[in-house]
């Protein structure tokens, strides 16, 4: 067993620890009531993010539920990730960030070349090789959280990926709801800033 710590209303004893390599994927089940860490080591690296129920994947994250619930679109303590049946996922309880994506969706290489004319791998890609050993592919992508990126939306509606402004150290942690498949692309992304151009590594820690 790893270090315990305080979450927002206990104490929490480490259960797993890893890092994810720049412009790796991960995936790992997060059990009801355990909370995951996502800890931005280097600052200013987005993390584009997916969850699904554990046991019936036919139910998944849902944008429109999210922020309508919310009441704005971007995240933080407080705010719910809800399943396209409207039940919670995970709930934000600690963030040292604020103000986290949800409007982004991923990079790929499909729209690489559709905005920067390069066909780089993307968070979709990563998400594809993420979800293959779950059985999940192509169709079970839908628009997805983005820990620490923002996108600034304009009094005309105009929106655009802002340079990554989180810092060393900066982590969110969020508590499953219920049993959780998460899915992360630690993004690759170096044609806009939201990594400052210049991938790096996370961590993540499971606390129960």
């Amino acid at each position: 067993m790893g270090q315990a710590v305080r979450g927002a209303d206990r104490v929490m004893q480490e259960l797993h620890r890893e890092m994810i390599p720049a412009r790796a994927p991960w995936s790992r089940v997060i059990n009801k009531g355990e909370t995951l860490r996502i800890i931005d080591t280097h600052g200013q690296q987005a993390v584009d993010f997916l969850c699904y129920n554990a046991h019936d994947f036919d139910e998944r994250y849902h944008e429109p539920n999210t922020i309508k619930k919310a009441g704005h679109i971007l995240l933080s303590v407080g705010d719910v990730l809800y399943s396209d049946r409207a039940n919670p996922l995970f709930t934000i309880t600690a963030d040292t960030f604020g103000g986290h994506d949800t409007i982004g969706g991923c990079c790929s290489e499909p729209s690489n070349r559709m905005l920067y004319g390069v066909p780089n791998t993307g968070c979709r890609e990563n998400f594809l090789a993420a979800l293959k050993p779950h059985g999940l592919g192509w169709r079970d992508i839908v628009p997805n959280v983005n820990w620490f990126m923002t996108v600034p939306v304009g009094a005309a509606g105009d929106a655009a990926i802002a340079l990554g402004s989180s810092k060393p150290g900066d982590h969110v942690d969020i508590r499953a709801e219920m049993d959780v498949l998460a899915v992360i692309s630690n993004c690759p992304q170096v044609l806009n800033p939201c990594n400052n151009f210049d991938p790096t590594a996370i961590e993540v820690v499971v606390f129960g």
